[in-house]
């Protein structure tokens, strides 16, 4: 089995409880897109360019404003701005020379619960396990935006909560196994969880939307641990065992 084949099937393996929980989100997404009048294609379609929550809501919501394809451009950028942070990351960890298709499809599907698992992988990024997850995650969230504007409005509230509950199952699985490692990593994570919260009541933060808001926090909490914590050349990413693309 080549290397590529390999991370593919993991990236497979890792994706499942991110397309469970896309699947269920997405009903939700539905919705909203029936409310401004769109179909179950153009749903579907919807959220396969554009694989991003926050990102189709205000989409949606400018095209019940009725407002023009530039305004909406611009509220899908501001909305979806945190993946540029998290694209600089990810091109900081793939292996020099990797080509420039593999960054631009790897940048296409830059979500928050993708991010996650790629990052945590050690060594060099293969572009492979990324596209292993994508491959269930991006149908799983198409199909589901398609699927809630046919008959999202007929399941209870409570069953789409439920199955959401698996991406935060996985958001756990991500950052506990780093944290009982290194206390720096868990006071850090412990300190993002506290700094999140009291942004979003602090007056003048509090008015900023949550994207805006994971920017500024991200930058000052990753810079902060940067240069408090820095790194030993020895303990780079791309010296640990790195993975061949």
């Amino acid at each position: 089995m080549s290397e590529n084949t390999k991370a593919f099937g993991e990236g497979m393996r890792d994706g499942v409880p991110i397309a469970v929980g896309y699947f269920a989100v997405a009903l939700s997404i539905g919705m909203a897109a029936r409310s401004v009048g769109l179909t179950p294609l153009q749903g579907l379609l919807a959220s396969l360019l554009n694989n991003a929550s926050a990102g189709e809501y205000a989409g949606f919501t400018v095209i019940a404003a009725g407002a023009s394809y530039l305004e909406m451009a611009l509220v899908i950028l501001i909305a979806n701005a945190r993946y540029l942070l998290m694209s600089c990351a990810l091109s900081q960890r793939l292996r020099p020379g990797t080509g420039l298709g593999h960054r631009l499809l790897m940048g296409f599907d830059v979500t928050d619960e993708i991010f996650a698992i790629t990052i945590a992988r050690p060594g060099w990024l293969n572009p492979f396990y990324t596209y292993g997850a994508m491959s269930l995650c991006i149908p799983c969230w198409g199909a589901g935006t398609g699927l809630g504007v046919i008959i999202g409005n007929l399941l209870p509230a409570r069953a789409v909560s439920a199955f959401s509950v698996a991406l935060y199952g996985m958001f756990l699985a991500v950052i506990i196994p780093p944290s009982r490692k290194s206390r720096v990593v868990a006071c850090l994570v412990a300190l993002s969880f506290a700094a999140s919260y009291a942004a979003s009541v602090a007056p003048g933060l509090s008015s900023l939307s949550a994207g805006t808001r994971t920017i500024i926090l991200t930058v000052a909490l990753a810079g902060g641990a940067a240069l408090l914590f820095p790194v030993p050349a020895g303990e780079e990413a791309g010296k640990e065992g790195p993975e061949h693309a």
